[in-house]
């Protein structure tokens, strides 16, 4: 057992409860988040040419072939708490770069790929781990950068999605044309290089400094501090901001309160442990420092997860699919990919300009997002009735705009259920439990596909799944209604009974 008064510390790099500058160096971090956006997502839409190419080569069925998006999208969902606690430790620019890496050594493997399995594991897997480690950070960067103007930030960062998709997919197809899809992948390989440089243009904030989680083994318990590293009174750590941890085994009294904002308020709480115990305080408060795992227990976060998770499994198929859809009704192959450009366009034009009606104010954020999302399901039910190419243009503009509209705001919604300081981990768990959708969606499509024989039922599959995740929207929205009335009432009571108080003192003024 430590022997009294001996202190253990563990150093982290934590942000502190700085300002957002919502302005100055806060462009260059969403020039970088554009960039990243464009490079990772836009990317994966613009693949749908690649999928032609490669279920031809190695004739299989749509189900083998679209396992290889899907299993980037999952992946880059599952190592996305990874990447919030790398950023934590190492900050957020190092993990980028590496990012970036990583997904140039995934594709360029890819252009050698003999099978299919191959593929999963190159462009698949080791590309998708990339793309986690530089999409990320990124958007956790943006967040801490803007406040104000959170809205329209990442609005304006997703564009970089819809920009890159409307001019890789020709490019993509006339690459393929020029060199095959294999020489097509060796120059995608050395464009996701420039991940790199986005990655260094993500300077920390200001305030950003390391703390020292310390705790001292005390002679009659154990307490738990979180300082700064040069000492300031005035630093507010968040990395453990305002939470409890609980030691519930072996121990007596299971509170410590760590990391509040203001540590005036931290009461002298001790509690007898044993020796195992404190080092089980010491390994969650590490944990904690990096991971906010308290997150499971936020009734709101968890709702909003199941929202992400059919709504994963909508999101990704359409695009995936729609190059294809369009080849099996007849239309060549410039005219299929310009519809994917066509969607790009007004996927632009609808995350700049409901991006804008977000910040606004004009109701609230998971309301909007919510009629978007029930009108994007809407859509895609509607798109088997295509068949032309101009109706396929009307169903990529339609489809463009609501799509651009819906992730304009869904990382703000979870800002805001969450709150800045939190929003690295929230991003984390997030993407964590929405990897089932993002890893089951393009291949349950690809299964109906293949069973009727119908493209048509991809996007069929996709509707549904979207509808269904907005009743959880619906949910998410009846728990914040809840959550205001309760705030108003107890503010009423609490107001009562300060007027009680005060009417109480007058009379024994007047009796005096």
């Amino acid at each position: 057992m430590d022997s009294p008064g001996k202190a253990q510390k563990v150093r982290v790099a934590a942000a502190t409860a700085a300002t957002a500058p919502d302005g100055g160096y806060a462009w260059f971090i969403l020039l970088s988040c554009f960039l990243v956006f464009g490079l990772t997502f836009g990317i994966i839409k613009a693949f749908g040419v690649f999928y032609v190419e490669i279920h031809k080569y190695f004739e299989t069925t749509a189900t083998g072939t679209s396992w290889i998006t899907s299993i980037a999208v999952a992946t880059i969902h599952v190592v996305a708490p990874v990447a919030s606690a790398l950023s934590v430790r190492y900050s957020h620019r190092p993990v980028v770069i590496m990012g970036g890496l990583l997904c140039s050594i995934g594709v360029v493997f890819g252009t050698f790929a003999r099978n299919l399995i191959e593929l999963y594991l190159t462009v698949g897997f080791l590309n998708g781990f990339g793309y986690a480690l530089t999409w990320t950070p990124t958007v956790t960067m943006l967040g801490l950068y803007f406040e104000q103007r959170r809205p329209m930030a990442n609005a304006l960062a997703s564009a970089g999605e819809c920009i890159l998709t409307f001019v890789l997919t020709p490019l993509f197809q006339l690459l393929i044309d020029s060199y095959s899809w294999r020489g097509a992948l060796l120059i995608l390989g050395g464009l996701q290089l420039n991940l790199c440089v986005c990655g260094m243009l993500l300077r920390p904030l200001k305030a950003t400094g390391n703390v020292t989680c310390e705790i001292k083994a005390e002679e009659e318990g154990l307490s738990l501090e979180l300082l700064p590293k040069d000492g300031s009174e005035h630093s507010k750590p968040s990395c453990l901001e305002a939470e409890e941890l609980r030691i519930s085994e072996g121990s007596d009294q299971g509170t410590i309160k760590a990391c509040l904002e203001d540590p005036e308020e931290i009461p002298n709480l001790t509690m007898k442990v044993q020796d195992s115990n404190n080092r089980r305080a010491e390994l969650r408060t590490k944990i904690h420092c990096y991971v906010d795992y308290t997150l499971i227990t936020n009734a709101r976060f968890m709702v909003y997860s199941m929202f992400g998770v059919f709504a994963a499994l909508g999101f990704f198929a359409p695009a995936l699919f729609l190059v294809p859809y369009a080849h099996s009704k007849g239309i060549e192959e410039y005219q299929a990919a310009a519809l994917m450009s066509i969607s790009a366009v007004l996927d632009l034009f609808g995350r700049v300009f409901f991006g804008w009606v977000a910040n606004l104010r004009l109701m609230e954020t998971v309301q909007q997002l919510t009629a978007t999302v029930i009108l994007l399901g809407i859509v895609l039910l509607l798109c088997p009735l295509a068949s032309s190419f101009s109706e396929l243009a009307a169903f990529s503009t339609a489809y463009g705009l609501v799509y651009g509209a819906t992730v304009a705001i869904h990382i703000t919604v979870l800002a805001e259920i969450v709150g800045a300081n939190r929003l690295g981990s929230a991003l984390g768990f997030f993407m964590l439990i929405r990897s089932s959708g993002g890893l089951l969606g393009p291949p349950i499509a690809g299964f109906f596909i293949d069973k009727m024989s119908d493209y048509g039922t991809g996007f069929l599959m996709a509707g549904v799944a979207l509808v269904v995740s907005a009743l959880f929207l619906l949910l998410l929205y009846q728990m914040n209604l809840r959550g205001q009335r309760s705030t108003t009432k107890n503010h009423n009571m609490h107001t009562d009974k300060m007027g009680q108080s005060v009417r109480a003192e007058a009379k024994e003024l007047d009796m005096t």
